[in-house]
């Protein structure tokens, strides 16, 4: 996917009070790539529990109105661990190009969550630009992240482990 094509579902993107400057840089950023993007707060510098934008970010993807999503909070770490907590999110706090391409490459990310007090924009841009760019490479991580959606009860029926290698 090129970051320049505009894509068939928009992009949901939302921070809370630590991640909301770097959050409106990257919106106007998603801007000017042509992509469409919808913003879910917080919508001023005020506090904030993230929790709650997580919530808002994994909602818009169930409910079908957007396939990926950003996240920002100070650090990145709570938000990514509130949006991991719904089953159908992928969330990737990441730092630099080659964590950006990983997060996609390899786990299929559907959120890129960055730190906001952490990151410069052009680390930002940079981020967001590859994570967009990135395709998921499938093959033996498929079966890996099949896991991810399963209940630990169902993961036996559902997804075979890979083989074992003898002590």
């Amino acid at each position: 996917m090129n970051p320049k094509q505009p894509a068939a579902k928009p992009l949901v993107i939302a921070a809370d009070h630590g991640g909301f400057e770097l959050k409106t840089f990257l919106v106007k950023e998603l801007e000017r790539m042509g992509r469409p993007v919808v913003d879910l707060g917080c919508h001023s510098p005020e506090s904030v529990d993230y929790p709650d934008y997580a919530d808002r970010v994994a909602e818009a993807i169930a409910r079908g109105e957007a396939d990926m999503g950003i996240l920002v909070c100070g650090s990145g770490i709570g938000i990514s661990m509130a949006a991991n907590r719904h089953r159908h999110i992928r969330a990737a706090l990441v730092h630099d190009h080659l964590t950006a391409r990983l997060a996609r490459q390899h786990n299929d990310a559907n959120v890129l969550v960055l730190g906001g007090r952490l990151l410069g924009p052009e680390v930002a841009r940079d981020c967001l630009e590859t994570f967009l760019a990135t395709e998921f490479e499938g093959g033996r991580h498929s079966r890996r992240i099949a896991k991810f959606s399963c209940a630990p009860n169902e993961l036996a029926d559902a997804v075979p482990s890979s083989p074992r290698r003898p002590n």
